[in-house]
């Protein structure tokens, strides 16, 4: 059996959910979660790269670039930010208050060009800023569906393969009984 590699299983896993995103769908891509996940058990560089090459390699293939690319992918290196204060936990409560605080931050950045945007749809305003989320509110219950789903499947397999696989990936050591 070959000996697995530190962080090995990770890598795996977040390689497994950049392939999902061409199956997205109204918003439901595993990029969200898989920010998160690369922030949490990732190290260094590639934690930060992960999502950036992703949306590179794929975006050509899912209907180009638009003004909000920079603010999309600046929304999801603050997410592999965001994993960077979930690294030391397998807490659910945690990391799904995380994800949640994710897709939050996901929906106000991505929408704001929309608002932005010169001779766009709407004022320069507060009124206009509020009717930019106010349109956009639809869309986020999908990305709040899938960043909910993809975290769970994420840092629950890895839980489970490094406890039963890769052990020298577990984060939490076990408790006493």
């Amino acid at each position: 059996m070959e000996k697995t590699t530190p962080r090995s299983l990770a890598a795996g896993l977040t390689v497994i959910a950049g392939l999902a995103r061409m199956a997205q769908h109204l918003n439901f891509a595993p990029v969200g979660a898989l920010s998160l996940f690369a922030g949490a058990r990732l190290r260094g560089w590639q934690a930060y790269a992960l999502p950036i090459v992703l949306m590179a390699v794929t975006d050509p293939l899912l209907g180009g670039y638009s003004i909000a690319t920079p603010f999309v992918y600046g929304s999801f290196l603050i997410s592999v930010w965001m994993g960077t204060k979930i690294r030391e936990t397998e807490n659910p409560l945690s990391i799904g208050g995380m994800a949640l605080a994710g897709s939050l931050q996901f929906f106000l950045i991505s929408n704001l060009p929309s608002w932005l945007w010169p001779g766009g749809a709407y004022a320069h305003n507060l009124s206009g800023l509020a009717a930019c989320y106010a349109a956009a509110i639809p869309f986020f219950r999908h990305t709040l569906e899938s960043d909910l789903l993809y975290t769970a499947v994420l840092f629950g397999a890895h839980a489970w393969l490094s406890r039963s696989v890769a052990p020298a990936e577990r984060v939490a050591a076990a408790q006493p009984a």
